[in-house]
């Protein structure tokens, strides 16, 4: 192995490319890994393995397993890449390391060359070194962390003479860290035990994330369950008395991961417990990098996986979250875009993912709590789905305990993008528990924009014709005004109050298909006018007037059995639902259609109510913010949730 100070850059596709300055080399300073370099797996399609590997100026790589590969001669192979960059600027934010090693095995004529970026996501040349002849030699190249405290990752090219093996890359830590963490993990899952033993099955599939675990819960609340599935002995075996599964009526996520997280931290010696859901695909090293990162973290970290788009598995769903305070609601944290496609632009050519993006929680498809965290916080809300993760953020971050979303570290999810879930049974989930949230969390006496922005989702929804959204989010905002004292009581039967009241209107039942109706009476070419989209304030304002004027309108009585309309789910607008009497709606998974059906005195009577418990809630708040306040540390307490899974039937098996 030589370096050679005076050798011109081998050609990238870089715009920026320093000249290079080798510095020396220095073996054996790789101590600790903190993330392997991994290759994509023989069955991924090409818009997959640009997560790994960049090939634009290489032939295909020949992935000999998931930490080697073989690289055609004249290839200039990138590693610059989502999975296998290395993320410099939140280590040096929220590590306690000054420098990280990269190591790398290679054979074969070939040079190696280290790039970094900057915040801005312009590129610079670091270092380089040579090899010749097919003898094995490794490589290892200390790197400063100090230049990114606002941004930018460090990766490595490959160019080849010959073909070249690579094998064994990794960054590594030049020591230890102060303490190993014990990892638990725990998943939360409901009739979904096939799903929930392929995670296990991940993660004892992997030998490096096996042996790193300390303890794995499974929560299983349905009546299909985990221990009965075909591949669930084999997974049982392997992790032995490592693995506890627990069964228990269904609680939701809350209840679910709540009961994870007190198994591993009431009766193990676990120190970081991560969560994951059930429906997601895994990538292994995910675990390892988050436990890496909590290891040399400041201080008490909650680490979180980003999500990747389990549907479209090029597509980086989201990087990060916040709470607006503002309308208290979460939206994408600043300098970030939902549904990013690496399969069309490379971490290279996009300059926003070179900036570190802080957030205020990270979603609880996986994500890590450092025992101190919850010894100091506690548990969840008792809340049973939705809010529980951003709440537990936003607690700890009030605590001191910071949230990093840690890119490179993901699992695939279906995104909400495939969802609807803001208008079905779980509407009454959304606005109740963003109500307790605000309750806690909110900096402004009236809630700021909270509650006019409510009234005019509700109206958004009225005009839609989805009457039976309205009714739960009224159902939550009485039980907000009545406190929290009913919280845990009413846990395991609130789902089933929830869709009993969304079954009270049309639209809030689903039906196989639209051909169990009679064909739609409106012809398509005199809807054409319905569908234009009003642009200007004035078009706007025009068609909301005319939309709620016609919502008070007679209804013609033959559209309560013939629909006027048949449309899909992206085209059912409030510009365009606003005028009908009827249509057919397709729901967002595609497995059916409402109904829904105009109802000029349910349009009232729902206005109506929305508006004065809505004024209820904007005048009494201040005293609801006290009432919920004083209640959180009880509702949040070990010992409630204790005696909670204890009334609820809740048993390790």
């Amino acid at each position: 192995m030589t370096i050679d100070p005076t050798a011109p850059d081998a050609p990238v596709s870089l715009e920026v490319v320093s000249e290079p300055t080798p510095e020396e080399l220095v073996p054996g300073k790789a101590v600790a890994l903190l993330q392997r370099v991994l290759m994509p797996r023989p069955a991924d399609q090409l818009k997959v393995r640009s997560l790994y590997l960049d090939e634009v100026n290489s032939d295909r790589v020949r992935a000999r397993d998931r930490f080697s590969a073989e690289i055609p001669a004249g290839s200039e192979l990138s590693l610059a890449t989502y999975f296998n960059a290395f993320p410099a600027s939140y280590w040096r934010r929220w590590s306690v390391l000054d420098t990280v090693v990269l190591k790398l095995t290679v054979a074969g004529t070939c040079r190696v060359d280290v790039y970094r970026s900057k915040a801005d996501g312009e590129s610079m040349h670091i270092t380089g070194a040579t090899h010749e002849g097919d003898d094995e030699r490794t490589l290892e190249f200390e790197l400063d962390l100090g230049p990114f405290i606002d941004g930018g990752w460090y990766w490595f090219d490959v160019t080849t003479e010959e073909p070249t093996t690579l094998r064994d890359a990794g960054w590594y830590a030049p020591h230890a860290p102060a303490e190993e963490p014990r990892l638990s993990v725990g998943i939360c899952t409901y009739n979904r035990p096939v799903d929930a033993v392929a995670a296990l099955g991940a993660l004892v599939g992997d030998r490096a994330v096996r042996d790193a675990l300390h303890l794995a819960v499974v929560a299983d609340q349905g009546n299909n369950h985990v221990r009965d599935t075909a591949l669930y002995p084999e997974v049982a075996e392997a992790l032995g008395e490592r693995l506890r599964i627990i069964e228990q009526p269904n609680l939701g996520g809350s209840g679910g991961f709540a009961r994870t997280m007190h198994e591993a931290f009431t009766d193990s010696e676990a120190t970081h417990h991560v969560l994951l859901d059930d429906d997601i695909q895994l990538e292994p090293d995910s675990l390892l990098r988050a436990r890496a990162f909590a290891a040399y973290a400041r201080q008490p970290t909650l680490v979180g996986g980003q999500m990747l788009a389990l549907q479209d598995r090029s597509v980086l769903h989201t990087m990060g979250e916040i709470v607006d305070r503002s309308n208290f609601f979460w939206r994408n944290a600043p300098h970030t875009e939902y549904f990013h496609d690496f399969g069309h632009r490379s971490l290279r050519q996009t300059r926003h993912l070179h900036r570190r993006i802080d957030v205020d929680y990270n979603g609880w498809w996986m994500c890590l709590i450092p025992r101190p965290v919850f010894e100091r916080i506690g548990m969840p809300l008792p809340v049973f789905i939705k809010w529980d993760d951003a709440e537990y953020g936003l607690r700890a971050f009030a605590a001191g305990f910071p949230t990093v979303s840690l890119p490179g570290t993901a699992i695939w999810h279906l995104s909400w993008g495939d969802k609807d879930d803001a208008s079905d049974w779980q509407a009454y989930f959304h606005i109740r528990n963003r109500l307790i949230a605000a309750a806690l969390h909110s900096p402004y006496k009236h809630g700021g924009k909270l509650f006019r922005e409510m009234l005019k989702v509700d109206l958004r929804f009225l005009i839609n014709l989805q009457y039976s959204t309205v009714e739960l989010h009224q159902m939550a905002y009485r039980d907000v005004l009545a406190g929290p004292d009913r919280l845990f009581e009413d846990m395991p039967a609130s789902v089933g109050r929830a869709r009993e009241k969304r079954a009270t209107h049309p639209d809030g039942r689903v039906l196989p298909s639209s051909a169990d109706l009679p064909l739609p009476s409106m012809p398509t070419a005199e809807a054409i006018k319905f569908r234009r989209i009003p642009v200007t304030p004035k078009q706007i304002g025009t068609t909301l007037l005319k939309a709620i004027a016609h919502n008070s309108a007679p209804v013609d009585p033959r559209s309560r059995e013939v629909p006027q309309l048949n449309l899909a789910f992206h085209d059912a607008q409030w510009f365009l639902l606003s005028r009908l009497d009827s249509a057919t709606v397709g729901t967002a998974d595609g497995r059916g259609v409402t109904f829904r059906q105009r109802d000029p005195q349910a349009f009232r009577r729902l206005f109506g109510q929305s508006a004065q418990l809505l004024r209820r809630l904007y005048t009494e708040w201040p005293q609801l913010q006290r009432h919920y306040r004083q209640a959180a540390a009880e509702l949040t307490s070990v010992d409630s949730w204790s005696k909670a899974f204890e009334s609820w039937g809740s048993e390790r098996v």
